[in-house]
């Protein structure tokens, strides 16, 4: 049987789309929350001024880098989670997330000592003083909130990989609703409150990080999910559990890392070129990444039944559940081509600010024309989030890792050749990035086909 036809497995078995989808909507629903929490963030604050908008996404884009290392190093909790659900070792699953909670309190004091570091970094940039300082300050708030955010990612990575990920769903509803909420509140100055601008943003983030943390927290703790995987007996160190997470966690984590320390530099690359630049990159890559978080919520489900399965045993099935993630993205995927297709001028202008202002309007056909690029490699993001969700699930973490660092960082060197030595435009720079994107994904496809992920053995 050819890959292909493959794909066309039963949708109601073991694996299936009505199983996959069962575990992915919630996800898709709790990581759309989360790229609402973002998305709100900019939007109100470019109704002040694109300059606070750009200075938002840069400088959580420096706090992101600081945090991703640890933050995919807890991420593969989810795989190993699922691994020991799987194989009916359940309160191993809980042994799992109080090591990933150790690993975030450790890394509380290593990120704030870094932190000043990076800051001196970001003030040596090409980037407008006028938007610098607004970054600064936000920047200097939010990496307060890496130890409310580590914690939430631990035990919603717990529930994840044991198949419960309407908890999640909830948590993040939560999340979003302060978080948005309190933007409104803080940011322009509602209900006694002063208006806080870039610093309210900054505040209500790390509010809605807290309360989602901890209402997973109290659900964590109730009778019957103590009873089911023994918690309070996991209250300790496990050499065990920890050695195997951080031996294929430690890959995810520092892809995780190296890749958005990647995706900053080229941010950065983009703001360098100007302001009109900035703003225009600024509003696409708001759009894409609002299309792109909830396919990581797929991504997180393959993840879940891949590692539930393997650990089972049950190799074929957990390729289907592989299959079953790539038919569910593509679903999604091509409503977003059609919008980032045929209605990109509507998308930039929920962005323009509440008064003239001639640096939005200079930057609106750009916005608009990047945002029409960027629909040509969505159908490919769909199968991407599939195969390094199966890949990692199965525990290929040190393959992936070499191959998505190596990727972004050389499109890194390709976009500051195409700006400082070809002297392209931004355009042209963008549609170089998609392309480059499209071409990662098929070497995904040639990986997962070899069926090396089948022989790792985890557990």
């Amino acid at each position: 049987m050819s890959f292909l036809e493959k794909i066309k497995l039963s949708h109601g078995k073991e694996g299936g789309i009505i199983e996959m989808v069962s575990l992915a909507l919630p996800m898709v629903i709790s990581t759309a929350c989360d790229g609402i929490m973002t998305f709100t963030d900019r939007l109100f604050l470019s109704a002040l001024s694109p300059l606070h908008m750009n200075a938002a996404l840069a400088g959580g884009l420096v706090v992101q880098s600081l945090v991703f290392f640890f933050f995919g190093l807890i991420g593969y909790s989810t795989a190993l989670a699922a691994q020991y659900y799987g194989s009916g070792r359940r309160e191993f699953s809980s042994v799992t997330a109080t090591q990933s909670a150790l690993i975030a309190f450790l890394a509380c004091p290593v990120i704030l000592i870094a932190f000043p570091v990076v800051e001196k970094f970001v003030y040596m940039s090409d980037i407008e003083p006028s938007q610098l300082n607004l970054q600064i300050i936000y920047m200097n708030i939010l990496v307060f909130g890496a130890l409310p955010g580590l914690l939430r990612h631990t035990l919603s990575c717990f529930f994840s990989g044991t198949g419960r990920t309407g908890i999640v769903m909830v948590a993040s509803i939560l999340a979003m609703l302060v978080n948005v909420g309190l933007d409104y509140i803080f940011i322009f100055g509602k209900f006694g409150f002063p208006p806080l601008g870039i610093k309210g943003a900054a505040f209500a983030t790390i509010c809605g990080s807290l309360s989602s943390f901890l209402f997973l927290l109290f659900v964590y703790l109730l009778p019957d999910n103590r009873k089911s995987f023994s918690v309070f007996k996991s209250f300790k160190f496990n050499l065990e559990v920890m050695k195997k997470l951080l031996y294929f966690g430690y890959p995810a984590g520092l892809e995780m890392f190296l890749n958005f320390l990647a995706f900053n530099m080229m941010v950065f690359l983009f703001h360098s070129q100007g302001g009109v630049v900035a703003t225009a990159s600024s509003i696409m890559f708001s759009w894409d990444l609002i299309s792109f978080i909830p396919l990581l919520g797929i991504e997180i489900a393959v993840t879940s039944l891949v590692g539930r399965y393997i650990g089972a045993g049950k190799v074929d099935i957990a390729h289907r559940s592989a299959m079953s993630g790539i038919k569910t993205g593509l679903w999604f995927s091509f409503i977003v081509l059609i919008a980032f297709l045929f209605f990109s001028e509507d998308l930039v202008m929920v962005f323009a600010p509440q008064q003239r202002n001639d640096l939005f309007i200079e930057a609106t056909p750009m916005a608009a024309s990047m945002i029409k690029i960027a629909s040509i490699y969505v159908l490919a993001e769909a199968m991407m989030v599939s195969l390094l969700g199966a890949l990692r699930g199965a525990g290929d973490t040190h393959w992936t890792m070499v191959a998505s660092v190596a990727f972004n960082w050389l499109a890194v060197l390709f976009l500051y050749i195409i700006f400082n030595i070809l002297s392209m435009s931004a355009i042209a720079a963008w549609a170089s990035l998609v392309l480059s994107f499209m071409i990662f994904c098929f070497f995904l496809f040639l990986r997962y086909r070899s069926g090396k992920w089948k022989e790792i053995k985890v557990l």
